[in-house]
């Protein structure tokens, strides 16, 4: 019986001819992509270590050529530039363990069968999704609130992502249970209890996704910095970045030397490159931490919906 029940099981997962070329063609396009992806990291690395006049005529393929520092020795010799790395690192920390603290623990209670209206508010919270007020209702309410160049201003008004709500609550409702929460009332534990001892160590692959999410989008986020900020000291990495680009492009279109133009729009052309490596690193270097549980995070959404 065993035997054919292993025989019947391997006829049952032989793959089919149509099944063979579906994984044939799916692993090309995913290995072209990731080989795309890759000559883009390594390309935008190399081209910033380049010499300018190489990187300008179009020289570097993939590696570096002519080795220089050039552009960093450009990028750093701004002062204001370690301010605003401190400041990035402050206004994603804080805004990254509000933000996850605020969506788990919503998104626990929304899931949760029993908690009235819930329905109800899923449906509120699921319309601001699609409607705003807008920006300048959204200003006025930040100037009412005195938050005006303070990190509150970039951290608060965006503290939850509805679509990170979703992806916990969904994760809460396929994989944490009833009956477990049944089973800790009658050893005696509380709802609150019950979220910090049991919950939310069986929700690590989850934490990691929407924490990774939110760490992102604050690390990259320049456009609410330069609504709300307006003193240099509080400015985030990403507006120096930006001042950095500007005035290395201003240099190049005001000077009159037609030789001193092409060499300014050389060096400009590395110090993109430059800003894209200074402003990526942060986020590399934390990325293989929270691979492990990022993967799983991902799967178990695309698997249970």
């Amino acid at each position: 019986m065993t035997e054919k029940a292993n025989a019947s099981r391997g006829k049952a997962i032989r793959k089919t001819k149509f099944d063979t070329i579906f994984d044939v063609i799916n692993y090309t396009l995913l290995s072209l992509l990731t080989l795309s992806y890759l000559y883009i990291l390594i390309f935008t690395v190399s081209a910033s270590f380049s010499d300018p006049n190489a990187v300008y005529s179009g020289k570097v393929i993939l590696w570096p050529v002519d080795f220089t520092l050039q552009g960093y020795q450009r990028v750093f010799q701004e002062k204001m530039l370690w301010t605003g790395y401190l400041n990035s690192i402050i206004y994603m920390v804080v805004g990254t363990l509000i933000s996850t603290v605020l969506t788990l623990t919503g998104a626990y209670a929304l899931s949760r069968r029993d908690l009235p209206g819930r329905d109800i508010l899923t449906g509120l919270l699921v319309f601001t999704m699609f409607f705003s007020g807008g920006i300048i209702p959204l200003y006025l309410i930040v100037r009412s609130m005195k938050m005006l160049n303070t990190m509150w201003a970039l951290v608060l008004p965006g503290a939850i992502s509805m679509s990170n709500l979703i992806i916990a609550r969904t994760f809460f409702t396929n994989n944490i249970p009833d009956g477990l929460l049944d089973a800790a009332k009658i050893d005696g534990c509380n709802n609150l209890r019950f979220f910090f001892s049991i919950v939310l160590p069986l929700s690590k692959p989850i934490i990691a996704v929407i924490a990774l999410y939110y760490a992102i989008g604050l690390w990259n986020d320049y456009f609410n910095a330069m609504i709300y900020i307006k003193t240099r000291a509080a400015y985030p990495l990403q507006l120096f970045l930006r001042e950095i680009l500007i005035s290395s492009q201003t240099s190049s279109a005001m000077t009159g030397d037609v030789l001193e133009q092409e060499l300014l729009a050389q060096l400009q052309e590395i110090i993109k490159y430059t800003l894209i490596v200074v402003g990526s690193v942060p986020l590399l270097v934390i990325y293989p931490f929270l691979q492990k549980y990022f993967v799983q995070g991902v799967m178990i959404g695309s698997l249970k919906g």
